[in-house]
């Protein structure tokens, strides 16, 4: 990790990410405790981590990580995604969305405004994504643009 993005880090757990991610881990353990909602509960570990320190780090669909299709999966994640959405995906992408315009107030809260928009994406659909280092999402993305670009080509 770069020392820029170290210090971005450092500054968000300073001012809120160590509570946010801390919110998404109690969600995390809310649904877990349902037993039904350990899908959910095991997305909400994920971004919690990716909300401690987000810089250096991307959140990625998993068919873009293995190249595969989702499949029947897909479907599933879907419908989950849907039900996530519902009570709980829309309040948070509103809250990212509000503290990402807050951010984008001031010059130095540009890289937080990002963030949160990053953020705000991840909590709609939060089944199926997975948190990856920068460089691993942009290479997965790449080549699955090629990929569908040599399809493209046929």
């Amino acid at each position: 990790m770069g020392p820029v993005r170290f210090i971005l880090n450092i500054l968000w757990f300073v001012l809120g990410g160590l509570l946010a991610g801390l919110a998404w881990f109690l969600a995390g353990i809310i649904a877990a405790i349902t037993i039904v909602g350990l899908p959910w509960a095991f997305a909400c570990f994920r971004i919690g981590s990716y909300t401690l320190w987000p810089f250096g780090r991307d959140v990625v669909w998993v068919s873009e990580l293995t190249g595969r299709p989702a499949g029947a999966m897909g479907v599933l994640r879907f419908l989950g995604n849907i039900i996530w959405f519902v009570p709980i995906g829309f309040s948070l992408m509103v809250i990212h969305i509000v503290a990402a315009l807050a951010c984008f107030v001031t010059i130095i809260g540009i890289p937080f405004g990002w963030a949160h928009l990053k953020l705000a994406a991840a909590s709609v659909f939060p089944l199926g994504q997975r948190v990856v280092a920068s460089d691993v999402a942009g290479l997965a993305r790449s080549q699955g643009a090629a990929t569908a670009l040599a399809g493209w080509r046929r």
